[in-house]
């Protein structure tokens, strides 16, 4: 997928609008040939007699032989990004044997732009470029967080207001994938949607958080592992590597500052 796309990111021909695709989006050429490239892999195994279905962003649901496992593919992450040039665009792809978020039993990563890999497997472990996962420990310094990343509107800015007062620094990467994995890795303190964002994105990073022993809920602190992974699942998302990071972050963002 890699290769194939390389020639399209940041040219007129790559962001050319083709349809709307399954998940609501406008699908265009770079969407379209990163899926054509996954689904040419799976059909491969398809016909190698492996049994499972497809759900991918653009073409919706593909079944080959049976209901699960459920092969989740988002081939663009970060499409906006990978539109303009901006290297920061991710494959998605997870393996999940139920229709929850908690269900993911495999998830994989890869950072289009760099060729750096995430992937984890359920109750296995969390690994970066096929090593396990190594989370850098938190530091802290006069302020609560180091860095704070957002997924966000400019109207859903608002509703990160309190956890922001209380970063040093605050990115906003376009990656819902990446978002969460660097924060998996330690590299942000706090990754957080404010909006009712969709879950499919979440799939694969969140297994990856998890399995690295990183901590996630919705916004308002509840269960998002029990949200349906499907393309029509929404919620919000606050997610730390860090347990007692979690907490001080959803207490800002509840305003208990305690």
């Amino acid at each position: 997928m890699r290769q194939a796309t390389a020639h399209l990111v940041g040219t007129e021909s790559g962001r050319a609008e083709l349809s709307q695709g399954a998940g609501g989006d406008t699908t265009v050429e770079i969407d379209r040939l990163a899926e054509s490239v996954a689904l040419a892999r799976l059909g491969q195994a398809a016909e190698g007699g492996e049994k499972f279905s497809i759900l991918s962003e653009e073409i919706g649901r593909q079944e080959h032989g049976a209901d699960w496992p459920l092969v989740l593919i988002d081939p663009i992450d970060g499409s906006l990004n990978a539109k303009q040039g901006i290297p920061l665009f991710a494959v998605m792809l997870a393996m999940l044997d139920g229709p929850t978020l908690g269900d993911t039993r495999v998830g994989y990563v890869l950072n289009l732009a760099t060729g750096d890999t995430w992937h984890a497997v359920r109750g296995v472990g969390a690994f970066r470029n096929l090593e396990h996962l190594t989370t850098l420990p938190m530091r802290r310094g006069h302020r609560d967080f180091e860095m704070v990343a957002l997924e966000s509107s400019p109207r859903s800015l608002l509703g990160a207001r309190p956890l922001l007062e209380r970063a040093a620094k605050v990115r906003v990467l376009g990656s819902m994938a990446l978002s969460i994995v660097h924060t998996a890795t330690g590299g942000v303190d706090v990754f957080c949607v404010p909006f009712k964002a969709r879950a499919f994105d979440m799939a694969a990073s969140l297994l990856i958080l998890r399995e690295a022993g990183g901590t996630a809920s919705d916004g308002d602190g509840a269960d998002v592992y029990r949200v349906p992974a499907g393309l029509d699942g929404r919620t919000s998302l606050l997610c730390a590597s860090d347990a007692a990071y979690h907490e001080q972050a959803l207490a800002a963002l509840n305003r208990d500052l305690g």
